[in-house]
């Protein structure tokens, strides 16, 4: 290989290109509330983050929620429209409109950088960060009856998610300023996803509340089977038990609930189980949240 097509590995570049810095960007307001993300995509961030704005609101507190973008949106009526926006809309028993609860939306399935690639429509950031602040708006116009007493706020996939190149959730979330809710899997490999996150939120200065684990199987799988080799399904079910306890150890966090997988939850249909919001309303989000109830 000739010199010219060698490539070095820079340590000092990469580690400048991991610090997160926010000092670019304007600062957002200081509100009360939660910032939920997930190990991975479809760990049901979403159904967690719509339960705590549920369990919040049940309290008598006034919520608001808030995504920053969303892909995998359809249209209506020449708008994309994000599900996950009208299924926290509904938790939160918003009245605000689903383009300003998440401001980006594209319409392919993929990390919202690409999604706006592939759709030649680069993510504004300056919306994004507009519509987050207006939530402290009110205060400002003499009208603190609108104005929440609490903000969840759901991540894009995990932490590391791209937003636009060099704007990642975890730069939301450092601007935002919130304790953050892991949500995790109950399975194998889990440990490793949730620590790393974990690891991640630490290292840019974030608050780590907890983890929810979700979607835990309370029937094992392995008695549902009629697999010929149990063993196998019985060590994925012995994983699933025994990972809340490694990730609380090992990853010096709460576990704060660990959410059974309620067949009667449905993002599409606007449903949580009565098992999953039972689950969920056993934490006490507002002293989280840093809300006085």
């Amino acid at each position: 290989m000739s010199a010219s097509r060698k490539i070095f590995f820079n340590p000092a570049a990469a580690k400048a290109s991991f610090d997160f810095d926010i000092s670019g960007y304007p600062p957002l307001p200081a509100l009360k509330g939660l910032f939920i993300t997930g190990t991975d995509t479809e760990v049901g961030k979403t159904l967690v983050a719509g339960a705590v704005a549920r369990s919040l609101r049940r309290g008598g507190l006034k919520v608001e929620v808030f995504k920053p973008a969303a892909t995998g949106c359809k249209k209506q009526r020449g708008e994309l429209v994000s599900q996950d926006a009208e299924f926290l809309a509904a938790c939160a028993d918003s009245r605000r409109m689903l383009s300003e609860i998440v401001p980006a939306r594209y319409r392919a399935a993929l990390a919202p950088n690409v999604a706006a690639a592939r759709e030649s429509r680069p993510i504004d950031l300056e919306l994004i960060f507009r519509e987050y602040s207006r939530l402290a708006g009110p205060v400002a116009a003499g009208d603190p009856s609108s104005t929440p007493d609490v903000v969840v706020v759901e991540g894009v996939g995990g932490l590391l998610c791209p937003i636009s190149d060099d704007f990642w959730v975890i730069h939301f979330a450092r601007m935002a300023r919130l304790p953050v809710v892991i949500v995790a899997r109950p399975g194998l490999g889990t440990i490793n996803h949730t620590l790393l996150t974990i690891h991640a939120a630490r290292s840019a200065g974030l608050e780590v509340a907890g983890v929810v684990i979700n979607r835990y199987q309370v029937e094992p799988a392995a008695a549902r089977s009629a697999d010929p080799t149990p063993y196998i399904r019985g060590d994925a079910d012995m994983s699933a038990f025994t990972n809340p306890a490694q990730i609380a150890e090992r990853g010096r966090v709460k576990v704060l609930a660990i959410v059974p997988d309620d067949a009667k939850s449905s993002i599409e249909k606007g449903r949580i189980g009565p098992d999953a919001q039972y689950a969920i309303d056993q934490v006490d989000w507002p002293a989280i949240a840093g809300v006085e109830t």
